[in-house]
């Protein structure tokens, strides 16, 4: 088989890395892909902004099998486009996808089907934004609705604070385009988990669960990034947990969204907050997460081209996906400067030093070839990701390996996973 895998960050590194693993692809091709991904697989140029470069990529390639990695092009439509015209697609239609693309389609869908969330009001204006806040309590979560690679989202310390923030996402200044809607949401307390299900639209199957780190600083402090590092770990659910959640929120979504004709087929990423109350949807991604994906991964077993063909075809229901026992973890090395401004265009060294410690994978997210050398060309550049018999154990991997890697201005957290450190202590 033939696969083509749209998208070209560390996430597509990690399902490159994966699906080749598969004794029946004889190739992986990625779009645009990045310098690393290039040392794995046949990249070719695409614009993932714009459907007709998607389209004309997928025509000349003729996959088995086409991967949307990003959530833009799913926005974009490209599953509905390539399915009309006759390509195996793994992904969510434009519809489908708006779990994601609209964090008001989301909330009222919620609403709609008795899923667990936090209380929440959708304003369109100023004025109904300043009559909102006066509901919460601070802190106030204030979020954009459409799609913002990971900076929509402010957690604001007071009522003046938030309706700032209202104000800068309606007339475009945060994030450089004017939104035409924003929710304002009470702010919920305690511990976030990530569970990625695979839907047939019919049938859920959940992945391992994962827990990502999006604030920039250790300690979970500044601004939120599109993920500075994940683990995973066989204790970070409970299987009585993990069945409340499935039967509560994961099903209940894929069932609400047959109803409504938008069946939903892919990946539900369901980003959840442990609430007092019980386990309370943060937030839907309708794709793979990133670092998730780099952890999740290194601890499948099983073929992974056989679970997405699974959930094309309707037979998830036959599929059992083998995972390994131990634990596994993602350390981005990111840009001097990100999520904000930073610099590219320096050289990494190192990478074959990394790549020599035991366990470990290095996933490139934004690397550029520049002769026989790859510079940095992203804010997050690597996810250092390894898995081992512990959390522990792959954690001293990740970070060995990472004291190998050099680029200028490189940053990246050193903290990943003290979450599950301070709970054993306890």
């Amino acid at each position: 088989m033939k696969v083509l895998i749209f998208g070209s960050g560390g996430r597509e590194h990690a399902l490159v890395w994966a699906i080749q693993r598969s004794k029946r692809v004889t190739e992986v091709v990625c779009a645009p892909g990045n310098g690393g991904i290039a040392r794995d697989a046949r990249v070719v140029p695409a614009d993932l902004k714009r459907l007709d470069s998607m389209i004309c990529v997928a025509e000349a390639e003729r996959p088995d099998l086409t991967v949307i990695g990003p959530e833009l092009p799913l926005s974009l439509g490209i599953v509905d486009a390539l399915r009309e015209r006759g390509f195996r697609v793994f992904g969510p239609a434009r519809e489908a996808a708006m779990l994601e693309t609209s964090k008001g389609f989301a909330k009222r869908f919620m609403q709609r089907h008795s899923i667990p969330t936090a209380a929440y009001a959708i304003c369109s204006s100023l004025q109904e934004a300043e009559q909102a806040v006066e509901l919460f309590h601070p802190p106030i979560v204030v979020k954009a609705d459409g799609l913002a690679a990971g900076k929509g989202v402010l957690i604001c310390p007071s009522r003046h604070t938030a309706i700032e923030a209202v104000q800068e996402m309606l007339t475009g200044s945060l994030l450089g385009v004017a939104e035409k809607q924003v929710v304002i949401e009470e702010c919920l307390s305690g511990e976030e988990i990530s569970l990625l299900c695979v839907s047939d639209g019919t049938h859920v199957l959940p992945l391992v669960p994962a827990q990502d780190h999006k604030r920039v600083g250790e300690g979970d402090t500044g601004p939120n990034t599109g993920g500075m590092g994940a683990y995973s770990s066989g204790d970070l659910l409970e299987p009585a947990m993990q069945e409340w959640i499935l039967h509560h929120i994961a099903e209940p979504t894929i069932r609400g969204m047959a109803e409504e004709e938008t069946p939903f087929t892919g990946v539900l990423y369901c980003g959840l907050m442990m609430t007092a109350r019980g386990p309370e949807v943060l937030e839907f991604n309708v794709r793979f997460g990133d670092p998730e994906t780099q952890a999740i991964l290194l601890r499948l077993e099983s073929d992974l081209l056989e679970l997405l063909e699974a959930a094309i075809d309707g037979r998830l229901g036959e599929i059992e996906p083998r995972w390994s026992a131990g634990a596994s973890a993602c350390v981005v090395a990111s840009s001097s400067g990100y999520p904000g401004s930073y610099r590219t265009g320096f050289p990494i060294g190192g990478l074959s030093a990394a790549a020599r410690v035991p366990g470990v994978r290095v996933f490139h997210a934004g690397s550029s070839p520049a002769g026989a050398e790859l510079v940095t060309a992203g804010g997050r550049v690597l996810g250092v990701t390894a898995a081992a018999s512990s959390l522990d154990e792959a954690l001293a991997r990740v970070y060995q390996a990472m004291g190998e890697i050099q680029f200028e201005g490189l940053y990246y957290r050193r903290d990943i996973g003290h979450r599950a450190a301070a709970k054993r202590k306890a």
